[in-house]
């Protein structure tokens, strides 16, 4: 049995898109983190007296906006959102070559196939953003841009293998992401939620311990900014939204399982199409969440 694609398999487009995405998540992510720590720090800081709190204050206050500074400059996000969508792209492309396909049916010239392929990512490169590619061996010029030995290769198989390496790499592969992350997604937002009403039982408390003068500092405050970073946390990553979304798609794709084992030869093409269409949408769907052009 043929082994599905790896990245290494996919045009070097993808490995750059995707560097440039996991890097600027990982920044914008870490960025996110200390403002939102820094921001409870300045209310942990301002509910203590004494010149100390008020020098450690002051030190926080221009390192939350260094880093304000720095997220707006940079814009890692935007790495992130552009790269992501520009991979997501290659690698569809290069899913609908390696197996048959529409746009690019066994059955067209291999020449005619060639050409459609490397015309479609150059037009990715073309309007992809500057910062949804990073440094792999690629500028925006030159570099692997065509099929890969191993898309050929696959492409090259019977329509059974070709079949079978697509339902069980691309479509299983995804079913199972998307099912894995659709639980994961569920449990931690079930979590925030139980995590968020704790904190405010907790500020509630505080704020009547200190209205009977048992506390003198003001806890409910700390809690209160200790609250509001996790509201802003959780409204970044999106838990409860991104679990239904992803049982949906989940969903979807079991379907389209079912309906491709029972495809023939003819048809094949054309439900390759629809069934990326239908992972694309999800994407799309992703983007749009976050506020995504």
């Amino acid at each position: 049995m043929v082994d599905g694609l790896r990245d290494d398999d996919l045009p070097a487009v993808f490995r750059s898109s995707d560097n440039a995405s996991l890097a600027g998540q990982r920044s914008f992510v870490r960025g996110t983190i200390w403002r939102l720590l820094l921001a409870v720090a300045a209310a942990v800081f301002g509910a203590v007296s004494g010149s100390a709190a008020l020098v450690c204050l002051v030190v926080v206050f221009v390192a939350a906006l260094c880093v304000e500074v720095w997220l707006l400059a940079e814009r890692p996000e935007l790495a992130w959102y552009d790269g992501r969508a520009l991979a997501e792209s290659a690698k569809t492309l290069a899913w609908r070559y390696a197996v048959g396909g529409a746009p690019y049916p066994v059955d067209l010239p291999e020449s005619e196939v060639s050409r459609r392929f490397h015309e479609r990512l150059e037009v990715l490169l073309r309007e992809a953003p500057p910062l949804s590619l990073a440094p792999v061996g690629l500028t925006r010029t030159t570099g692997e841009i065509s099929a890969t030995d191993a898309m050929t290769a696959l492409r090259s198989r019977d329509f059974d293998d070709r079949r079978q390496v697509y339902l069980q790499h691309r479509i299983q592969d995804q079913l199972n992401w998307y099912a894995s992350k659709a639980s994961t997604n569920t449990a931690r937002s079930r979590a925030f939620r139980l995590s968020l009403i704790a904190i405010e039982g907790l500020g509630v408390t505080a704020a009547v311990l200190r209205l009977l003068h048992i506390v003198t500092f003001d806890l409910a405050g700390i809690l209160a900014a200790i609250l509001g970073a996790g509201t802003a946390w959780a409204a970044l990553r999106q838990y409860e939204t991104l679990g239904r979304a992803y049982t949906f798609a989940a969903t979807e794709l079991a379907v389209i399982y079912d309906r491709l084992t029972s495809t023939d030869e003819n048809s094949w093409a054309q439900e390759v199409a629809d069934a990326e269409e239908a992972i694309s949408r999800e994407h799309i769907m992703w983007r749009a969440s976050r506020g995504a052009s």
